[in-house]
């Protein structure tokens, strides 16, 4: 928040509250907008039209931002982003509803990977932790007040005002932001430390990287595969086999060659970082978009109590983000790392634990307390070692690998948790505009969601030991 950074700081902030507001207050509202737009049935696509089609922009803006800077994706995202919310706030029908979820994932993919090359290239080394935690931060307050804000001018003033007012709530700051974006596009590099110990030496000038025009194809496979296995979740019919089939086919070829060689073999450094994001994001989120439907359905608390269980863990997720800044912790970020996974990992058994009737509820909150300190030390680190193992002319394509992998375990996570719920009884998920419909659910079946993704959330743990280079090919 020094001089030279505050305008930017206070800009790249407000957008990153932008896309916590929609992520929180648009799900609040969405229930109300597709039972009025006699759109019930597809309910499901409005979220799975946005995290497709922001996989395919993850790629797409990973190589513009390395070769025209990340101002172009950032400005040409943040319009994409608000003309979606119009598109859908407008609409008449849900297919244009849809339709508009679908151009925010688009601009939402654009924005997430240009933000994190614009840290690159304007921060100094020592900077950046404060900065991943600024953006952890900024999710706080939409975690906590979002749902109620939503939920009361849906009620007043009709849904379609939470998608329309979102867009106006940051352009006074990008306003203010736009001067020292375009000075922080045009810089070669970011700036340096003050008073370094040896200054290195100036780097040889880099020609920006040709656009690969087969990555493009495989963000489209991937986006295409990812959301055949979506759709073939939400059905489980022998005839389902044939898009997860397809799905698969197009998704994994994809993934090998999207994501940096030895993801997926946990190589020491940069392919490792990429990995455990999608580890730990993935664990985390699929354990988490289960619990209110648990605690309505087995424990009887009503749908704001279950939702407001999990608010604690926006402000310890920040508390995360805030320890893991502070430089002389920098030396133990896999420590950080892997302490945090434990973290999530006893979250998520903790939560599991209230599926015995004699186990006081309020362990959920606690539990997921503890889970949002871990994902704060995680998340951060992860994003930090990825800028700092990244060269600047890679920047770019690593910060939409890094997102890719948290996008697409998401996806994956989540909709196999579905899968295995809804064979296992858990009943019908997401369709309805009440959780409360659902009472069918067996304790069993939320028990298969939570101990696999407590599980993975372990491995994660000792894969975080590789998250550094090797000495020798530091």
């Amino acid at each position: 928040m020094g001089r030279s950074y505050r305008a930017l700081t206070l800009g790249i902030v407000s957008v990153v509250l932008m896309i916590a507001f929609e992520a929180t207050a648009v799900g609040t509202a969405m229930p109300i907008a597709a039972r009025e737009l006699d759109g019930l049935g597809l309910y499901a696509f409005a979220f799975s039209g946005y995290f497709t089609t922001s996989l395919l922009a993850m790629v797409v803006s990973g190589q513009w931002c390395d070769r025209s800077g990340p101002l172009p994706p950032l400005a040409a995202g943040i319009g994409g982003f608000a003309a979606g919310l119009v598109i859908s706030g407008t609409a008449q029908s849900m297919w244009p509803f849809v339709l508009g979820r679908a151009v925010q994932g688009l601009g939402g993919g654009l924005v997430i990977v240009a933000l994190y090359v614009v840290v690159g290239r304007a921060y100094p080394e020592r900077l950046r932790p404060s900065v991943m935690a600024a953006f952890a931060a900024s999710w706080v307050v939409p975690s906590i007040v979002g749902p109620l804000v939503s939920g009361t001018v849906t009620e007043h003033l009709g849904w379609r005002w939470v998608f329309l007012a979102i867009p106006v709530l940051v352009a006074l700051p990008l306003a203010v932001m736009l001067p020292p974006l375009r000075r922080a596009a045009h810089a070669p590099d970011p700036a340096p430390d003050p008073a370094p110990e040896t200054l290195p030496e100036a780097p040889e000038p880099v020609a920006p990287p040709v656009r690969d025009g087969r990555r493009i194809w495989y963000a489209v496979a991937l986006a295409t595969g990812a959301a055949l296995l979506q759709y073939a979740g939400q059905d489980i019919s022998p005839l389902s086999v044939i898009p997860a089939v397809a799905g698969i086919v197009l998704l994994v070829p994809s993934a090998l060659r999207l994501l940096p060689p030895g993801t997926f073999r946990a190589v020491r450094g940069l392919p490792t970082v990429i990995l455990m994001r999608g580890i730990a994001a993935g664990t985390f989120i699929a354990a988490e978009s289960f619990i209110p439907l648990m605690l309505v359905t087995q424990r009887g608390l009503s749908a704001t109590m279950a939702g407001l269980s999990l608010a604690g863990a926006g402000l310890t997720w920040a508390l995360g983000s805030y320890v893991q800044a502070r430089p002389r912790l920098a030396p133990v970020r896999e420590r950080l790392a892997q302490f945090g996974m434990v973290l999530s990992a006893a979250a998520i058994c903790g939560a599991c634990l209230a599926l015995v009737q004699s186990v006081p509820v309020w362990i959920v909150a606690v539990a997921w307390c503890a889970g949002g300190l871990g994902m704060g030390l995680v998340i951060s680190t992860l994003s930090v070692l990825m800028l700092e193992q990244s060269a600047p002319a890679e920047a770019g394509a690593n910060s939409a690998a890094l997102q890719v992998s948290d996008a697409l375990s998401n996806v994956l996570l989540v909709a196999a948790a579905g899968t295995v719920f809804a064979a296992l009884g858990g009943g019908t998920v997401g369709a309805t505009a009440d959780a409360s419909t659902t009472t069918t659910a067996h304790p069993a079946a939320f028990a298969a969601v939570f101990l696999p993704a407590a599980a993975l959330a372990l491995v994660g743990a000792f894969v975080a030991g590789r998250l550094r280079p090797h000495p020798k090919s530091a």
